[in-house]
C-alpha cells in the first residue's frame, strides 16, 4: 500500500473538490448560509484568497491562493467541515469507525487538492469550477448558479 502526500509547498495555490458522504443529498445548498459562516470563519482566522468558488449540492471546489510560508490548507479544510458539520445533525448511518472518532458522516473523510502549475493551469482549473453547475444540468448557464464566484470573478 502506497502512502499518500500531500504537497507541502507553501504560498502555493490549489484547486480543491471536497465532496459530502452521501452523494444524493442538497445539504450544502440547503444549508448554504451555515457554509458560508463556516468558510468565513476559516477565512478570517487563517487567511487565504478565494480565486474562484462553486458550491454544488453534495460537493464543492475551490481555488486558494495561500499566503507566503503557509501550507495549512488541510487545517482550514478540517476546521471549515468542523464549523458546518457541528450546526447540522449527526448522519443516521454513521460507521462505528465514524462513530468512534466523532464524525458526524456528513463530509467524505478525503478531498481531492492539485497545486497549480502555471497561469494556464490556473485558468482551466477557474473555468472548471465555474462551468461545473452547467455540465451537472444544474442551469444552462454558469452566471445563473447562485452559489458561485462567477459573477465576481468575470466582472466586465
Amino acid at each position: 500500500m502506497s502512502l499518500y502526500r500531500r504537497s507541502q509547498a507553501q504560498g502555493a495555490a490549489f484547486f480543491f473538490t471536497v465532496t459530502l458522504a452521501d452523494r444524493q443529498t442538497s445539504l450544502l445548498i440547503d444549508h448554504i448560509d451555515v457554509l458560508r459562516q463556516a468558510y468565513q470563519r476559516v477565512a478570517r482566522d487563517y487567511p487565504f484568497q478565494t480565486m474562484a468558488i462553486c458550491v454544488l449540492p453534495n460537493h464543492l471546489h475551490a481555488l486558494w491562493q495561500l499566503p507566503p510560508n503557509d501550507n495549512a490548507y488541510p487545517l482550514r479544510w478540517s476546521l471549515i467541515k468542523r464549523y458546518f458539520s457541528r450546526e447540522l445533525p449527526a448522519n443516521e448511518q454513521r460507521s462505528l469507525s465514524k462513530i468512534a472518532k466523532r464524525e458526524k458522516g456528513i463530509w467524505q473523510r478525503r478531498y481531492w487538492e492539485h497545486q497549480i502549475r502555471d497561469d494556464d493551469d490556473m485558468q482551466n482549473h477557474i473555468n472548471y469550477i465555474h462551468f461545473n453547475p452547467v455540465k451537472h444540468g444544474l442551469v444552462t448557464n454558469a452566471a445563473d448558479w447562485p452559489y458561485s464566484s462567477y459573477s465576481k470573478t468575470l466582472k466586465p
